[in-house]
C-alpha cells in the first residue's frame, strides 16, 4: 500500500516539480497531503476523500469554483450555490 501511494505522490506531484531543498520539499508534501486527504476522490471510497465526505452535489446552473494548489500542478473543484 505504501508503495502505490508514493507512485501516486511522484506521478501526479514529484515529478512535475523542480524542488529546490528540504523546506521546499517539506511544503510540498504538506500542501499534497493535505489535497489528498481532504479533497482528492478515492475510487475505493466511492470517490470520496478519506477525511469527511465532499458536499451533496448541487442543481444549481453556475459554474464550479476551481482552486489552484501547488502552483497550479493540482485543480480543486467545489459547486458554489
Amino acid at each position: 500500500m505504501r508503495e502505490r501511494w508514493i507512485g501516486t505522490l511522484r506521478r501526479e506531484c514529484l515529478d512535475h516539480l523542480l524542488i529546490t531543498g528540504p523546506r521546499h520539499l517539506a511544503a510540498v508534501l504538506q500542501e499534497y497531503i493535505e489535497h489528498y486527504n481532504t479533497h482528492r476522490p478515492h475510487r475505493s471510497l466511492r470517490q470520496q476523500p478519506p477525511t469527511g465526505a465532499t458536499p451533496p452535489r448541487s442543481s444549481a446552473s453556475l459554474p464550479p469554483l476551481r482552486r489552484d494548489r501547488l502552483g497550479g500542478l493540482v485543480h480543486e473543484y467545489a459547486q458554489v450555490a
